[in-house]
């Protein structure tokens, strides 16, 4: 009896084991890439590889039986591109670089935050800083005279041949960089016209999240309802409620400031860039934000607080730094040569300056009101402090607004 039972114990374990086998098996071939998965990810979680990943394994699970055809398969190739030169830094699409007659874009690589970046900077208001461009171009390493074009942010220098042939200057803005790189309203190289290098790899990691779960699809462009709806879902997710009218009226005056030439969208390269000073706003300490203040636009910020310090005092009005923070933004415009003005100088915004969108009367009655407030008075690093983020939101060449400041 024994004997039997033992037999008839071994045959039936063997037939559970070729069960669960069979079973394991089917599974696998239904579920093919979720081991690939979790391997992949494994060691990429929190990256922006991850992201980028995770939108290639998305399109590689579709199933086969559907069929897509070949506009599908190049629009997802498109998306996947964007992505990656999204996570990359890179803005220039790579089909457009000619690689017999161009050089190699340069691998951008993103700062990373120092341990103590959020204590107390001192930037002395008296001790000016002399600052003076590089000799040589920063992509050839010639020096070449007054051929050299230089950046009005940092201190590098280039040559119109070498943006060219680098892919970063075209015929349409090769005018704009010669009109303006030499006067006081100057050119931004393409290091500093891209807000989007300021951030880390962790803060573009947050961003590029932000992006796919509220399915923003990169280098595309955005229309007013668009423009809403992604800053609804933006605020829903962070608060938990919806915006308030007085919110979303804000949000509609940002996007006119996006749009100045009123085309009905916002344009990506400006769409980025204004995201990218908002997540600066939110993480960074204002201590934070000024180390990343360059030489020259410190010159520029005390240029713009002495001429308002006429008692020596070293205080200026509440009003005045506000007015300070729409100065930054007078860029060059092509169809007004007369706005061809120093950002240093702080006085009363024209009627046609984009920084003017929206409605005169109501500036005029917030001014009014301000005006009727008892005043505040404001020190040289408490202005520093209220206007840095507006300082590094000025830094692109476009004629777009990045962050409108308040009225």
């Amino acid at each position: 009896m024994g004997v039997l039972m033992s037999r008839r114990q071994t045959v039936e374990q063997v037939q559970k084991v070729s069960l669960a086998v069979s079973a394991f098996k089917d599974g696998l071939r239904e579920r093919p890439s979720s081991k690939r998965k979790a391997e992949a990810w494994g060691g990429r979680r929190g990256t922006l590889e991850h992201v980028v990943q995770e939108v290639q394994e998305e399109e590689e699970e579709r199933p086969e039986a559907a069929g897509p055809s070949q506009t599908q398969r190049e629009e997802s190739h498109v998306n996947r591109a964007a992505w990656e030169r999204l996570r990359d830094g890179r803005g220039v699409e790579p089909e457009e670089f000619d690689r017999a007659n161009r050089f190699t874009p340069p691998a951008f690589v993103r700062p990373t935050r120092e341990l103590h970046d959020d204590k107390p900077l001192e930037i002395s208001l008296e001790q000016r800083e002399h600052v003076s461009s590089d000799e040589m171009c920063e992509i050839c390493e010639v020096w070449t005279a007054e051929s050299l074009f230089p950046c009005r942010v940092c201190t590098r220098v280039y040559h119109d041949g070498c943006l060219r042939r680098m892919g970063y200057l075209h015929d349409s803005s090769a005018v704009e960089v010669t009109e303006t790189a030499h006067t006081e309203t100057g050119w931004s190289c393409y290091y500093c016209d891209n807000l989007n290098l300021l951030l880390t790899e962790e803060e573009m990691y947050s961003l590029m999240e932000t992006f796919q779960q509220c399915k923003i699809i990169p280098e595309t462009c955005l229309t007013q309802d668009n423009f809403l709806h992604y800053k609804h879902l933006v605020h829903r997710r962070h608060f938990e409620r919806p915006m308030s009218e007085e919110q979303e009226e804000r949000a509609a005056l940002q996007f006119s400031a996006l749009d100045p030439d009123k085309k009905g969208h916002v344009e990506w390269p400006d769409f980025l860039s204004h995201e990218s000073i908002v997540l600066l706003q939110k993480l960074r300490p204002q201590n934070s934000l000024l180390r990343l203040l360059t030489a020259k636009e410190r010159e520029r910020a005390r240029a713009a607080f002495l001429p308002l310090n006429q008692d020596s005092q070293g205080l200026i009005s509440e009003g005045e730094c506000r007015k300070a923070q729409h100065t930054w933004f007078r860029k060059h415009q092509k169809e007004a040569p007369s706005c061809n003005v120093s950002i240093s100088h702080v006085g009363p915004m024209s009627e046609s300056s984009p920084a003017s969108s929206g409605s005169s009367r109501s500036q005029e009655k917030t001014l009014l009101g301000t005006e009727q407030e008892e005043p505040r008075p404001v020190d040289w690093p408490t202005f520093l402090k209220e206007n840095v983020i507006y300082i590094l939101a000025a830094r692109p060449n476009s004629a777009a607004i990045h962050l409108k400041p308040l009225a």
